[in-house]
């Protein structure tokens, strides 16, 4: 296996990634992600929603390193997901001083809501798209967060 890549590919992949990246971290993204689902949750909470429904049951810390936030900024939000009835979190079974949140009903239905919403969004996004470009993104990106994960 070859361990050394053409240097400007892999330039262009990195400029391609950021750029991904940022936009996909801009507010205006999730405001509008939020404004298509038809929600009323604030941009800060859908994230964790959205990590809650695909990760849980799921802890503050795992949560935290998976966002890239502070533990207790996590612990506030979860908190408030709980005070709107879209999370109920449980001691682990692993390790009962964690306690690990999963989706309630009503959270599942919001995140069912999003995802519909994605859905919509990306289809505008992607209309000249081909389904065999997109399985091959889609086939590609999943090979290099695994790659990237291990």
């Amino acid at each position: 296996m070859n361990n050394t890549h053409d240097p400007d590919i892999l330039r262009g992949l990195h400029a391609a990634i950021i750029d991904l990246v940022d936009e996909i971290n801009r507010p205006r993204r999730d405001d509008r992600l939020i404004e298509e689902a038809g929600i009323p949750l604030d941009r800060a909470l859908f994230p964790l929603l959205a990590r809650v429904g695909r990760y849980g049951p799921v802890g503050v810390v795992e949560l935290a390193d998976r966002t890239g936030r502070d533990h207790t900024t996590i612990s506030r939000q979860m908190t408030r997901l709980e005070e709107l009835g879209l999370i109920e979190r449980h001691p682990s079974a692993a390790d009962r001083r964690v306690r690990e949140a999963t989706v309630t009903g009503k959270g599942q239905e919001m995140v069912d809501l999003l995802n519909a919403a994605r859905q919509r969004l990306a289809n505008r996004i992607l209309v000249d798209w081909t389904d065999a470009d997109l399985d091959q993104l889609r086939t590609l990106l999943r090979r290099f967060a695994d790659d990237l994960m291990r």
